[in-house]
């Protein structure tokens, strides 16, 4: 594909990560079609690409479970899918786990198929690179993609079995594919009310004087990646990485208490946090090793965690 311009089909472009991804290809000169039912996506998101008439871009609310998603793949006729639309509630995935799987499984299982019979070249799927290693013990950490452990929500599962479907198309239909497993993603756009948003939520409260409220002591560690870095990595795997999953991520554990800290810096707050019951099935430490995607994608990260939350804080301003 090169500098050539490539049709891409962007399921969950919509949201935080999606949008930005639109926004990247865009700005490269590719065609876009975004499809999202905007059950947690906001065409907000896309307002500045879709008031723009010169861009590519073909917006359809369809969710990936329905039978209308592969009308849109027969009409755009992309040769590259980036696969974002998911169930990403942890908890949510522990009260329904049928509903989890009906998205993230049944989903992807309806994407594949309609990606097959209308020419996709490559797809690429998004899985967390926070629940499919089970909870690694911290002498583990970074963990790389061969680590052995298994999921312990049915988010996680559901993640980890698609992975599966992906090894299977490749070896009935040669659908080339490539799976980033995504640290805890931050950034711009972020939804300060989505359960994952840790960085937001912090942040708008810190900007609006209000109280913080830490879950557990503060001392879980998460690896926190920018939404640009992530972005980046999706558009090397459109033409990289075949036939193997990458973790997308920083490598480095970044504590609760030192993310509030450094917030709290960055929005001039000067409050304590407030500190809760721990939340059940939360990990309490996580990090991904990188290595595989610097070889495979030429991949890794570049903007530090002051940058980008310097960033997300000037966003949350606005």
């Amino acid at each position: 594909m090169g500098d050539a311009v490539t049709r891409v089909l962007v399921t969950g472009g919509a949201g935080f990560i999606g949008s930005t991804l639109t926004d990247r290809l865009l700005a490269d000169g590719h065609e876009v079609t975004v499809v999202d039912n905007l059950s947690t996506g906001k065409l907000a998101n896309l307002h500045a690409a879709r008031r723009d008439p010169d861009l590519p871009l073909t917006f359809q609310r369809v969710d990936i479970t329905s039978d209308a998603l592969e009308r849109v793949v027969a009409k755009a006729r992309p040769q590259v899918v980036l696969h974002l639309a998911a169930q990403i509630d942890v908890r949510a995935s522990v009260a329904d786990p049928v509903h989890d799987a009906m998205v993230n499984v049944v989903g992807t299982v309806n994407l594949l198929e309609a990606s097959r019979r209308h020419g996709v070249e490559k797809v690429v799927l998004t899985t967390s690179g926070g629940c499919i290693y089970g909870e690694p013990s911290v002498d583990e950490l970074p963990v790389d993609e061969d680590y052995p452990g298994h999921p312990h929500s049915p988010y996680g599962a559901s993640k980890r079995g698609v992975e599966e479907y992906l090894h299977t198309y490749a070896a009935l239909y040669d659908l080339r594919w490539t799976s980033l497993a995504l640290a805890n993603v931050y950034g711009p756009r972020q939804d300060p009310g989505g359960e994952a948003g840790v960085v937001s939520i912090f942040g708008g409260r810190m900007l609006a004087g209000e109280p913080v409220t830490i879950f557990g002591d503060g001392r879980q560690t998460r690896d926190f990646v920018f939404v640009d870095d992530v972005v980046h990595a999706f558009v090397l795997a459109m033409e990289r990485g075949d036939g193997v999953r990458c973790n997308i991520g920083t490598g480095e554990r970044t504590s609760v208490n030192e993310l509030f800290g450094v917030l709290a810096d960055v929005t001039g707050y000067a409050g304590a946090p407030e500190y809760a019951a721990a939340r059940p099935g939360e990990l309490a430490h996580i990090s991904l090793a990188t290595g595989r995607a610097a070889t495979a994608l030429g991949w890794k990260p570049w903007t530090t965690l002051r940058e980008g939350l310097t960033a997300t804080v000037d966003w949350l301003r606005g």
